[in-house]
């Protein structure tokens, strides 16, 4: 990138105007894996929509699903779909692209989104456990709790609270120093590669972005480890074995979707100081980023009974049609 004559060093280098656009690198390999990698994202990708698309279908079309804990499904199914699609569009794109580059507003923009989307995901976790230990703990006040303007409250403050907690490093970040030649080795624009790319440290602005990362991902997970010990607890003094393994079964399922979710996490954003090696990031990254939605809804909703035979009643209505 030029540097007008007009304009010293000094503000060539506190502006990010001229940086136009970076480079994501992703795999480096050759072509014909490239494809194959292409072909496996696309196919993993279209079952993810599909299968999140399928549920929130059927909380829509089925009235009796219109319950607090399925509206939590819903909405969870409904983040999944675009936390997806914020990455993984640019991503099988640049599969098939020689050149690779993202604009300068374009990656920020991916940024926001993944990060804002993740976190609204880790507070509806948390709101999700919350659900299950006041269904199970209190059963007798949970109608009276969690009603529907509840619900939709609480699912309210999950997307805006996600949306702004990454705000301002993000956009502190957009305002520092970039030097070349702007490569970005990762399949996402992610804040390590990011920082690497800054012409001057920004211990700061690092700080507090993995200080809101251990925040987020943290506290969210302590309160979903103490609503479920508090659930465990209560289960456990269950006098019928059916309540028993109804509640097991619920709560398993969340925590397999926490566990896959959150250790991926962990991996990334609260051990800045361990120097994972380019290729760990982009495999963790692919792990939450499309694994983890992917198997969700084969976790925690396709295997509900209620939401089978929901499914069912649409597709018997299409095939009727």
């Amino acid at each position: 990138l030029q540097i007008p004559d007009t304009m010293n060093e000094s503000e060539a280098n506190s502006s990010f105007a001229f940086v136009k656009e970076f480079i994501l690198q992703g795999f480096s390999c050759e072509w014909k894996i490239q494809v194959l990698l292409f072909s496996l994202f696309t196919t993993t990708y279209s079952f993810t929509l599909t299968g999140n698309g399928a549920i929130v279908c059927a909380l829509l079309h089925d009235q009796r699903l219109h319950t607090p804990m399925y509206m939590f499904l819903g909405n969870f199914s409904f983040l999944e779909i675009w936390y997806v699609s914020s990455t993984v569009p640019k991503m099988l794109v640049n599969f098939l692209s020689e050149k690779k580059n993202i604009s300068f507003v374009g990656c920020f923009l991916q940024f926001y989104f993944f990060f804002s989307l993740g976190t609204s995901e880790c507070f509806l976790l948390s709101v999700m456990a919350f659900d299950r230990y006041l269904a199970i703990c209190h059963p007798l006040h949970y109608p009276n709790i969690m009603t529907g303007n509840s619900c939709i409250k609480l699912v309210i403050i999950c997307w805006v609270c996600g949306f702004l907690w990454f705000s301002i490093p993000i956009v502190l970040m957009s305002q520092m120093p970039f030097c070349g030649p702007y490569v970005i080795d990762h399949v996402v624009c992610d804040p390590g590669p990011l920082f690497a790319l800054a012409c001057s440290s920004a211990p700061r602005t690092q700080l507090l972005c993995y200080t809101l990362s251990s925040l987020v991902i943290f506290g969210n997970i302590s309160f979903i480890l103490g609503s479920y010990t508090l659930v465990l607890i209560a289960v456990m003094r269950m006098p019928s074995a059916t309540g028993r393994h109804k509640a097991f079964s619920t709560c398993g399922s969340h925590l397999a979707v926490v566990s896959l979710f959150y250790g991926s996490l962990m991996v990334m954003y609260v051990s800045p100081g361990l120097g994972h090696s380019s290729g760990m990031q982009k495999v963790a990254t692919l792990f939450y980023a499309m694994v983890t939605p992917l198997f969700n809804p084969l976790i925690y909703s396709l295997r509900n009974k209620e939401i089978k035979a929901a499914l069912r009643k649409i597709v018997g209505s299409l095939n009727i049609a």
